[in-house]
């Protein structure tokens, strides 16, 4: 936020309107010495202390709010109130501060807590003296970003091995509410391999921000970690500025001090309500479903911020999207689906293996990662498909074979080594626990892998034991 004061400012009296949270203005003309009023320009808006006519010896308390121009219209400046506009009349004043939203960037900020408009709410020391950066600026010029080619590990091996995370790269957590998305969030966020976690919370009940901020800020984490919080009492439109706030700072510790960045941002189906109710304030005409028809336009800002920086850093933009009535045509999930590179999906407390594509997986399989990284992938994929199958036939009742229930014995530690989101297990060793599920139900030959990878990595049974492709019947 701008720092300093409007007491030098010009006050503006003739306040029109104010329905809502949305307050209207006649604002000042342009001229030589007096600037107008500008699109996404910070305002204060500020009422008087009044005594009432019978009781004029006691006076009513000032109050004063921030506020964002959302529209102009002539001299007319629309203006949306961060908070409520409970106390405000149309005897209010308003001052324009003449700058857009902006955010403290300073190493000093590691290990803090803000709030939707960028206000310390940690108690701790202030950071008044420390430089500022404006919120919204324009995305990073393409000739500066590379294309994505490391990756980003999370020590969870239905992602590092199944639909590995790379660098720079815009994923989303789709999930239903009610499934442990922000649980699977945090984890991320607490075990990448990332120098900088940036977190975005929209629209938090108090006990998960409480969550999230034991997990981002345990075991001497802190040291690497900024939160941005809206909370659910808090105004609608904080939620709309939260992950320009988390994305601003991301960008700037990512090319200035080459930082490789992780933003976490939870939950963008309430940034796009936030943005439905504010322009349904503002008049506008909604279009899908009660949606306006710049929701894709609106996510693709924030998120097209993800980037690999010649030079320099990157960010990563991991967020949780979640689907009302598990309904994936939902604006908010189908609109992100078209902008992000694949989805991480959330089912049942579990990653599913078949809703979950990571779009930029080959960059880094079998090239930064182990040879036989892609063929067990591919592998115990096929296996656990397979499985499925055989799962339909028993519960049809169909005769199954030896085969048949050796997949169902796959499918059952499958689910339980490397689909269940609390297993934690870096990429090598979970790579050697695909081999050695494998070998717990299958005879080599049976397996679509080179037979050179077979005789490096394939577990060798202990002297005497049998043959460990066969189940009882």
């Amino acid at each position: 936020m701008p720092r300093g004061s409007a007491m030098g400012l010009v006050r503006y009296r003739r306040v029109l309107s104010i329905v809502g949270d949305t307050l209207v203005v006649e604002g000042p003309e342009a001229t030589a010495a007096l600037q107008a009023p500008r699109l996404a320009d910070l305002a204060l808006v500020r009422e008087e202390g009044a005594g009432s006519p019978l009781q004029a010896a006691v006076p009513s308390p000032a109050r004063s709010a921030l506020a964002e121009i959302i529209r102009l219209d002539g001299r007319r400046v629309h203006l949306q109130l961060f908070g409520s506009s409970a106390g405000f009349s149309t005897a209010a004043t308003v001052s324009f501060l003449l700058s857009p939203p902006e955010v403290v960037y300073t190493p000093h900020a590691l290990g803090r807590v803000f709030n939707g408009i960028g206000r310390l709410i940690d108690g701790g020391p202030p950071l008044d003296l420390e430089p500022v950066i404006a919120v919204r600026g324009a995305p990073a010029n393409p000739v500066r970003r590379e294309l994505a080619q490391r990756m980003l590990a999370t020590n969870i091996p239905m992602i590092d091995v199944f639909n590995s995370l790379v660098e720079s790269q815009k994923i989303p957590i789709f999930s239903v509410p009610g499934e442990p998305h922000d649980q699977l969030l945090l984890r991320i966020g607490a075990q990448a391999d990332a120098d900088i976690v940036i977190f975005a919370g929209i629209a938090l009940m108090h006990d998960d921000y409480l969550a999230a901020r034991d997990a981002l800020f345990g075991g001497g984490r802190g040291s690497r970690t900024i939160m941005f919080v809206n909370l659910a009492s808090d105004p609608v439109v904080e939620r709309l500025l939260v992950p320009d706030l988390a994305l601003a700072l991301a960008e700037r510790f990512a090319v200035e001090q080459k930082k490789r960045v992780l933003v976490l941002m939870t939950d963008m189906t309430a940034f796009a309500d936030a943005l439905t109710e504010v322009g349904l304030a503002q008049d506008r005409v909604p279009a899908n479903r009660g949606y306006l028809g710049d929701l894709y336009s609106e996510l693709a800002r924030r998120y097209e911020r993800a980037c690999l920086f010649r030079d320099g850093g990157s960010v990563t933009i991991v967020s949780v999207c979640t689907m009302p009535g598990n309904d994936v045509t939902h604006p908010s999930p189908d609109n992100t689906g078209y902008i992000t590179e694949g989805q991480i999906y959330l089912n049942g407390g579990e990653i599913d293996p078949f809703g979950s594509l990571s779009r930029l997986k080959q960059h880094v399989v079998g090239k930064q990662t182990r040879g036989d990284h892609g063929q067990v992938m591919n592998a115990m994929i096929g296996l656990y498909a397979a499985a499925r199958d055989a799962r339909q036939k028993e519960a049809m009742a169909f005769e199954l074979s030896d085969h048949d229930r050796r997949l169902l014995r796959f499918e059952a530690l499958f689910r339980k080594r490397f689909m269940d989101i609390a297993v934690d297990l870096p990429l090598e060793p979970a790579l050697d626990l695909c081999w050695q599920t494998m070998a717990e139900c299958f005879a080599p030959e049976e397996l679509a892998i080179r037979r050179s990878l077979i005789d490096s990595y394939w577990p060798r049974p202990p002297a005497g034991a049998g043959n460990p492709g066969t189940v009882p019947g």
